[in-house]
């Protein structure tokens, strides 16, 4: 009996092999597990510890040094990337004043000041992210992308269909939801309190998703559950398209449509109209 009772194991020995049974687990999982993304896909520390310091030069005084917010302006704590890229990206921000409406400009800070901000500002908490281009552009096609022969030529023309069809789309929902404001050419027009939409002409695909995701000052917030990424593409795609058309002269009337149209028919119909039967009643009344 004492010979057995020497021989038994220490309380702890199970507990050690345990131990040593995970620690060797964790050294083969870690061994043979896939790696993980590149830091490459997100914004590096350097990157944000940049933006940080940008940030309390240029945007602290208004925003707060913790981007807390002030009397000056609002917080900027889970506003995300896309919305630093959006208002400094089409230069509303740095603003000069506080208004109720400001006006696009030319940047001041370079695309990667601006991007390392965003990158500081996303790092805070969540919210809207710079979208990737496959998000807001379709590519028109060209001929050249496709070998020479009929089966080139067919799916070109295949190509070509698709692409006509996403712009008839993007043009009815642009029509139905966003002419209100930016008339159906997307030129801008005016809005209530001497406010106005801007015009989209000119402005970048990344830049109007952005806009309709985060809805800066007066435009409401279109987030996905409402207009998908797709759609948001098909609307944007349209508005490029319609944009690169060739102008072949005569008067736009500022890109209103029927209702600019209807306007000056009624002024110089109507009104030549009106002016004629003065005209000739003035004329009958002199000849008695």
């Amino acid at each position: 009996m004492r010979l057995l009772s020497s021989r038994r194991r220490h309380p702890a020995t199970r507990a050690l092999f345990l131990a040593l049974a995970l620690s060797l687990m964790g050294v083969l999982y870690a061994t043979v597990a896939p790696t993980a993304p590149s830091s490459a896909e997100g914004p590096s520390s350097t990157q944000i510890e940049e933006g940080q310091a940008l940030y309390r030069t240029g945007c602290a005084s208004c925003h707060g040094l913790n981007a807390e917010g002030t009397s000056q302006g609002p917080t900027l704590i889970g506003v995300g990337a896309g919305s630093v890229d959006f208002q400094m990206g089409t230069g509303r921000m740095p603003a000069a004043a506080p208004h109720a409406q400001i006006p696009a400009k030319p940047k001041v800070y370079s695309d990667d000041e601006i991007a390392a901000i965003a990158a500081y500002i996303g790092s805070l908490d969540l919210g809207i992210a710079i979208p990737d281009i496959g998000q807001y552009s379709m590519e028109k096609p060209a001929r050249g992308q496709f070998p020479a022969g009929h089966d080139g030529d067919v799916a070109y023309e295949t190509a070509l269909d698709e692409y006509y069809r996403v712009v008839a789309i993007g043009g009815e929902l642009f029509r139905t939801n966003c002419s209100a404001c930016h008339n159906y050419q997307g030129t801008g027009g005016a809005l209530p309190g001497g406010k106005h939409a801007p015009s989209l002409e000119g402005v970048e695909g990344r830049y109007i998703l952005e806009a309709m995701r985060i809805g800066p000052q007066q435009m409401p917030v279109f987030s996905a559950d409402v207009i998908s990424d797709e759609e948001a593409a098909a609307m944007i795609t349209y508005l490029e398209e319609l944009h690169g058309q060739r102008n072949n002269g005569g008067l736009g009337l500022g890109g209103f449509g029927p209702v600019g149209e209807g306007l000056w028919a009624w002024l110089i119909g109507i009104g030549g109209l009106i002016c004629f039967a003065i005209w000739i009643t003035r004329k009958g009344v002199r000849a008695k």
